[in-house]
């Protein structure tokens, strides 16, 4: 059954789009942050640094396949890179509320990215049906 699943997992993967790749990558912080979060409420420290850094993975990750070009990153760089200073800081403050901070960003980028998405695909339907 867990082979079946993460044949699945990196089926999704290799046939997602661009879009869904970043969803995935917003998904999966959310996740590392939860995680993180229920290690620091238990005590567990290696399980706890362990989550957090991979979430900054996936922040470096976002960061580097920004499109730099776009006048949109002009804004979201400095988000990233304060969504990642918070994740460093909850991680050596061992503090829930800091890490919560940044769970809240990456929600909205989540939420904000998901209605782009949305939008999108109405753009697409519509230009279809016109033409």
């Amino acid at each position: 059954m867990m082979q079946q699943h993460q044949a699945y997992k990196t089926n999704a993967v290799n046939t997602a789009t661009p879009q869904e790749l970043t969803l995935m990558l917003y998904n999966g912080c959310l996740k590392f942050i939860k995680q993180a979060k229920k290690a620091m409420e238990e005590s567990n420290i290696p399980a706890k640094n362990t989550n957090i850094q991979r979430a900054q993975d996936i922040i470096s990750e976002l960061i580097i396949t920004l499109d730099h070009n776009a006048p949109i990153a002009k804004e979201i760089l400095p988000l990233y890179e304060f969504i990642n200073r918070r994740l460093i800081d909850a991680n050596i403050k061992n503090d829930s509320a800091i890490l919560m901070e940044a769970y809240d960003l990456v929600e909205d980028f989540r939420n904000t990215w998901k209605e782009v998405m949305k939008q999108a695909k109405t753009v697409q339907y519509t230009q279809g049906v016109q033409a």
